[in-house]
């Protein structure tokens, strides 16, 4: 009695099993029964029922694998109206079902794009739609596999489309233009279906029309929702991208605006929307793109799907829900006598006190009975799953025989086409043979124009003949007329009348003869045209013979096609032996399957490990020996920087032409270094041209800034100290790129584009530094240099004359150590600059700036002198002058190296004269310090009076002063620094005048600037070089030494 008590649990778990089994089966029974009645031929719109459990369906199996697998069998090449359903039930199953329905549905990609070429080439108005509509889904599956990011139904947020788009604006451009695609095919479905509907006089009420306008709910929702992409993405597109790149998108965008609203519009206006869809209102204006402001006028259309109130109505058995599982009588009354039982064992207990041996048995039985039967189950699901799989199986084989069907369609399309070509052939042979009749009669005409030509040229032989018969009759009359003198006149006559007619005879042979010419000339024409007729016959003839050819293997095709067909027809027997043997070999396959399947996962595995830790090393090599060759690299730059500033440098120099050539190699070895960085970052497993760049960009960047220094020692100062100061920077821009290049964090963003800015200023100055020729013809630089020689004497003479006065004046209005010091400055110009011009010579070009600029440092140092001794100068101005002056000696002395021969007595006199006036003005700097010193001893510093507050308060005011004048020194010094450029960019002459002497450039043969005084004369200018004075004032430095600032 026990066991009766256990049989229960076991008829629950075997009644389990079987629910599932009934439950699997009921389910593609159900598929089944709603894809046969969404997807048929009859002319009416997809129930939403149908296609509303298709979609359950792909939700509860995870995909769409039961759906293609029936869809499969439907002749879809053999009705429009079957495959219009068709693409309308995908594109339902495609929006709304389950989100692994796109990769089931993208393995039958090809399938759709036969179907839509099939019905491309077919004349039917369903047929046209057809092709439209597979476009319209293969472009929709192509986009979302694409975009994985965007689901089918376009329900995005507006952070997700921007995730999609990305930062890159060639990602957005491309995504604008993709999403414009889709929007077309959609757009073009529609405006088909409605221009049908307009030429077929059909209303949205009648099923006909609404079998076309259901699958437009669909388009209205994608359309909706393309359009808000197409204007986010244009939008910021328009943010990044000039107007002009964008004009034409913003084209294609108000096309599609125009014929959007045009089909809702339309569409809204139809009965049979009104009920089934919310199609939202288009603004009246496309958006302005052009104007940012308007994305916050833009509202996003929405398509609003009401809910259905009535419940519909169960038109076919198979709708009515079907039990899940079957219970059978004997189980049901089992079940009612199972509670008798067990108060019958509770109130008298069971027999015998426990089990006997028929009880244990039976148990037995029924566990062995258990796993036969879980055992069976499992068979049976086997079982099934072979089924499935042979009937994927066979509705391939039908796929292939509708192929074939179709295949068999297209031939007696050809045929009918071979047809008709043959008829063709047939009616240009009938037009051939009435040429060949033409031609015939063309010969005819042609031989008997021949005999015309004989017979004309038979008469032009007789005019011939007669002809020469009258010349000779001519002649006779010739000679009678000089045997008679009584018959003259007459015979006069006769001739005349005879030369008459033999030119009229002569002129209408002629003109026969041309006319025979011209006739034979266009029989010829004629002839040739009938050839060339009969050749083109001739080779139509040939052509008809192929196109009987192609008949013959048209019937062989025939033929062939029907033993194919029969062929069909014994494989579908073989089919049915060779699923049993499937059967007995798939287990085996598939266990093979299984453990092939995890060995080679394990190899992959492996292998893929190896493989990754080989490309590492590999990367961490190469990325070693960047470094190591970024670090010699830093090495040799700093070097180049170190010797900058290193006084043993100073003495190198170096010339302009040079630092130019070396600048030049330098910009290209950056072009070099930005190109293998490039390769670099692609390809991080090879460094070998990033490390040869850089190799040779440090060895010619050291060398740019080596000689960079050395050219600044021979440079102005202004030059000079800008071009020291690039090349600093240009260490430590070099620097920095190699430091971006050295670490992995930086790598990706390292550009040597401030590099090369510094660089090219290098370049830049060394271009400034060549030298310069004046614009003066080779006959003219003597007269000039007398002209320039003269008015230098004029103003040294008048400077000494000055002098005197001064001297003269001082000696009247002062006493002293102030007499005494004018004194010593006054003398030591005055003989400074005597000596020095009394022993000058003939010099040529640079000669002319070098006088000028010795008049003016003349006259300013004379103006300067008269100041001081009147107590209105300054002691600096002096100094300055007098760098001045020694400057313009340089200038001189570099000038008449030129032109001058190395053994020149001249020019080492010269050289000696440039030497004592150096020391001379070395002698008036020193002059006038000691002059200085010697006044500004006398104001004695007695601090002896101040208590402890007052000094503290006199040294604040003295700081006070001492940063205030420091201020006022950085700001003169930049004052003086615009000044100089300011002074040899009016200095300058082109590049291009050179001296024609011995074919070098003039050394400093400047043109001197005038003077910014106009009452001055022409000598009165400052030259074109000048030395920045070095010595500060002596207050300053005194002051700075008293207060401890220094």
């Amino acid at each position: 009695m026990n066991s009766i008590k256990q049989v229960p649990t076991r008829v629950k778990s075997r009644r389990t099993e079987a629910n599932l089994g009934a439950e699997r089966e009921h389910f593609d029974k159900q598929q089944l029964s709603s894809i046969s009645k969404a997807i048929n031929s009859t002319e009416t719109p997809v129930k939403e029922k149908h296609a509303r459990r298709i979609i359950l369906g792909t939700h509860r199996e995870k995909g769409a694998y039961t759906f293609w697998s029936y869809a499969l069998g439907f002749p879809l090449a053999s009705s429009s109206i079957l495959s219009w359903k068709f693409c309308h039930v995908l594109h339902k199953v495609l929006r709304d079902g389950h989100r692994n329905v796109l990769q089931d549905c993208m393995r039958h990609h090809g399938s759709l794009v036969e179907v839509g070429k099939l019905w491309t080439h077919l004349h039917d108005r369903y047929g046209q739609l057809v092709a439209l509509y597979t476009k319209l889904l293969c472009t929709k599956m192509e986009f979302h596999a694409k975009h994985s990011e965007i689901p089918p139904n376009l329900e995005v947020t507006d952070e997700v489309l921007e995730r999609t788009a990305g930062t890159d604006i060639n990602n957005v451009f491309q995504l604008t233009v993709e999403v414009f695609d889709y929007m077309d095919t959609e757009l073009r479905l529609a405006e088909t279906v409605i221009r049908q509907l307009n030429t077929s006089i059909a209303i949205s009420t009648l099923t006909s029309g609404q079998c076309r306008l259901a699958p437009l709910i669909q388009v209205i929702q994608d359309c909706s929702h393309l359009y808000h992409f197409t204007v986010k993405l244009l939008f910021k597109l328009h943010a990044c991208l000039p107007a002009d790149t964008l004009q034409g998108h913003r084209d294609r965008f108000h096309d599609q605006f125009h014929s959007l609203k045009t089909f809702f519009n339309k569409a809204r206006d139809m009965l049979y929307f009104k009920r089934l869809i919310q199609i939202p209102k288009l603004p009246d204006a496309p958006p302005n793109f052009l104007h940012a402001a308007s994305l916050a006028k833009h509202v996003k259309p929405v398509v609003v799907i009401p809910d259905e109130d009535e419940p519909e109505q169960q038109d076919d058995d198979d709708d009515e829900p079907e039990p899940l599982i079957e219970v059978s009588d004997v189980s049901t009354s089992s079940l009612q006598t199972q509670p008798q039982l067990d108060i019958f064992d509770q109130a008298f207990g069971p027999p015998n006190g426990g089990f006997d041996d028929r009880d244990l048995q039976i148990e037995s039985l029924k566990r062995d009975l258990e796993l036969l039967r879980a055992e069976l189950e499992r068979v049976k699901a086997e079982a099934q799953r072979y089924i499935t799989q042979l009937k994927s199986q066979i509705n391939s084989l039908e796929a292939e025989l509708e192929e074939q069907r179709a295949q068999k369609q297209r031939a007696l399309v050809e045929n009918e086409q071979l047809r008709m070509e043959l008829e063709a052939t047939r009616r240009r042979n009938a037009e051939h043979e009435s040429l060949q009749t033409t031609f015939i009669e063309a010969e005819k005409r042609s031989q008997a124009t021949e005999q015309r030509y004989n017979k004309l040229k038979e008469k032009h032989t007789e005019l011939v003949a007669s002809h020469a018969e009258l010349l000779r009759k001519s002649a006779d009359t010739v000679k009678m007329l000089s045997a008679t003198q009584q018959t003259q006149e007459e015979v006069e006559r006769t001739k005349q009348q005879l030369s008459f007619e033999v030119d009229r005879i002569k002129q209408e042979a002629d003109m026969k003869l041309e006319e025979q010419k011209f006739e034979m000339d266009k029989l010829k024409r004629d002839l040739e045209e009938k050839l060339a007729e009969v050749m083109r016959i001739k080779a139509t003839l040939q052509s008809s013979e192929k196109v009987i050819t192609l008949m013959i293997s048209m019937t062989a095709l025939q033929a062939e096609k029907e033993r194919l067909m029969r062929s069909v027809t014994e494989k579908e027997a073989e089919l049915s032996s060779l699923r049993q043997a499937a059967q007995v070999q798939q287990s085996s396959l598939q266990q093979e399957r299984e453990r092939n399947s995890r060995e080679l996962g394990e190899l992959q595995s492996k292998l893929q490990e190896k493989v990754n830790k080989m490309k590492q090393k590999l990367l961490e090599e190469q990325f070693a020996l960047l470094q190591g060759t970024i670090t010699e690299a830093e090495s040799i730059i700093q070097d180049a920087a170190a010797k900058v500033d290193d006084p043993l440098h100073i003495r190198c120099t170096s010339s302009p032409d040079y630092l130019i050539s070396r600048a030049e190699a330098t910009l290209g070895s950056i072009d070099k270094v930005k190109k293998g960085h490039a390769d670099y970052l692609s390809n991080m497993g090879d460094a070998g041209g990033l490390l040869r760049a850089l190799t040779q960009f440090s060895h010619l960047a050291a060398d740019t800034i080596i000689n960079g220094s050395a050219t600044a020692h021979m440079a102005p100062t202004d030059h000079a100290d800008r071009l020291t100061e690039n090349c600093r920077s240009c260490a430590s821009q070099i620097l920095d790129y190699l430091k971006d290049l050295k670490a992995k964090t930086t790598l990706q963003r390292a550009d040597p584009a401030s590099v090369r800015i510094i660089v090219q200023k290098i370049l830049h100055l060394g271009q400034e530094l060549r030298p310069k020729g004046m614009d003066i013809r080779q006959d003219e630089l003597g007269d000039l240099v007398d002209k320039e020689m003269a008015a230098t004497s004029a103003a040294i003479e008048e400077a000494v004359r000055r002098i005197d006065e001064m001297m003269n004046q001082a000696r009247k209005d002062t006493s002293g150590i102030k007499l005494e010091v004018n004194e010593r400055v006054s003398h030591t110009g005055a003989a400074t600059i005597k000596e020095f011009y009394a022993r000058n010579s003939r010099w040529t070009e640079g000669l002319i700036s070098a006088a000028k600029a010795v008049g003016w440092g003349a006259t300013e140092m004379v103006e300067s002198a008269d100041k001081v001794v009147l107590h209105t100068g300054k002691y600096e101005e002096l100094i300055v002058c007098s760098h001045e002056i020694a400057a313009s000696t340089a200038q001189l002395v570099a000038a008449s190296k030129v032109k001058a021969d190395r053994s020149s007595k001249k020019l080492s006199v010269l050289q000696q004269a440039s030497r004592h006036v150096n020391e001379m003005a070395a002698n008036v700097v020193a002059s006038t310090k000691t002059g200085q010193e010697h006044l500004e001893d006398k104001d004695t510093m007695d601090f002896s009076g101040m208590s402890l507050i007052k000094l503290r308060k006199e040294e604040m005011e003295s700081q006070v002063k001492v940063l205030e004048l420091e201020s006022q020194l950085e700001n003169e010094r930049l004052r003086l620094g615009e000044l100089r450029k300011k002074h040899y960019d009016l200095a300058g002459v082109p590049s291009e005048q050179v001296s024609e002497g011995n074919g070098e450039t003039s050394l400093l043969a400047h043109p001197a600037s005038m003077s910014p005084k106009p009452s001055k004369p022409a000598i009165m200018k400052k030259p074109a070089l000048a030395q920045k004075p070095s010595v500060p004032p002596k207050t300053m430095v005194r002051s700075m030494k008293t207060k401890g600032v220094c």
